[in-house]
């Protein structure tokens, strides 16, 4: 019996988790777990996760949420879809459910998640991996998922391939979009090129990403802003693609007219934002490498300022 507990059961978390628990519900091979806490537990407890993509709306039943992980008992795979800025102070917490066999996969932007959890459980296989997806817990109880991105990513360079290969099979099973990549790294770098761009722009000048592509004042500092993320991934020696600017420009294009980002939802509603983990990041390590970076360094000043206030 394989048990796999999702930590989070936010916009990610509730997506994927309730993919997860859609497909095994009834399955004697695989178990779903969920952690989640407040009205989130007790609204999917009584009535179920209730997922609204662009296939259809279903509810989905794990066997079991809980804020009690020792309720759960040591788990095969931990997915872990809580925010960079959580992931230290929460993590901890859920000792009762791992062992040294237990495999972690994040689902974070940036790079600090993995490094965090690293150092905190040195002895577990902490895997790599990234997501492309819109989706937002719109009440508890309720993830809301939009647009044509929905993929997840992930691998290792220390894990066997048998185990990659399983739980590839686990997500496949279950109508995710998944794939073990060859070079996670690049493939992570690839995505955080991506979010940095449109958390910081959309969170910068409040609007969605349809707004800033239809004005050309806003699509000029979008592009001034991928500019700036590339010559620091060329100073860091990072592999990307060389059409990594108009490939990121047709991604941003390809989404919603409404779409935002979650760290521009999370500056609307006054809450802790991933702006040190993802603009934060560009710009230290602009100044690590003397890079020049006027546009990123001013919109980081701005939204540091509004970092825990209401716009």
């Amino acid at each position: 019996m394989k048990k796999i507990a999702i930590f989070g059961i936010g916009g990610v978390g509730g997506y994927f988790g309730g993919l997860l628990a859609k497909e095994y519900e009834h399955s004697d091979l695989i178990e779903i777990y969920f952690i989640a806490r407040g009205q989130n537990e007790r609204i999917i407890n009584t009535s179920g996760l209730r997922l609204e993509t662009e296939e259809g709306k279903f509810t989905v039943f794990p066997k079991k949420i809980t804020s009690d992980p020792s309720s759960i008992g040591k788990v095969d795979y931990l997915i872990c879809c809580v925010k960079n800025y959580d992931i230290e102070r929460s993590i901890s917490a859920l000792r009762p459910c791992i062992d040294r066999q237990t495999i972690f996969i994040p689902l974070m932007n940036g790079f600090e998640g993995n490094a965090l959890i690293r150092n905190i459980f040195p002895n577990n296989q902490v895997w790599n991996s990234c997501v492309y997806l819109v989706s937002e817990l719109i009440e508890p109880g309720i993830v809301k998922q939009t647009g044509n991105m929905a993929s997840l990513y992930f691998g290792s360079g220390d894990a066997p391939e048998n185990l990659l290969q399983e739980a590839e099979t686990i997500f496949l099973n279950a109508h995710i979009h998944a794939a073990i990549s060859p070079d996670i790294d690049q493939t992570i770098w690839i995505k955080y090129f991506f979010i940095t761009a449109l958390a910081t722009i959309t969170s910068f000048l409040n609007a969605s990403i349809g707004e800033i592509l239809a004005d050309k004042s806003s699509k000029d500092k979008l592009l001034t802003l991928l500019a700036e993320i590339k010559a620091v991934a060329d100073a860091k020696n990072i592999s990307l693609p060389d059409d990594i600017l108009q490939r990121t420009l047709d991604k941003l294009e390809g989404l919603p007219y409404s779409t935002t980002s979650s760290m521009h939802t999370d500056f609307l509603k006054g809450k802790s934002t991933e702006l040190q983990s993802l603009t934060g990041y560009i710009v230290e390590s602009a100044r690590e490498f003397k890079i020049n970076t006027p546009t990123i360094n001013m919109m980081y000043e701005v939204l540091t300022k509004k970092n825990l206030q209401k716009f």
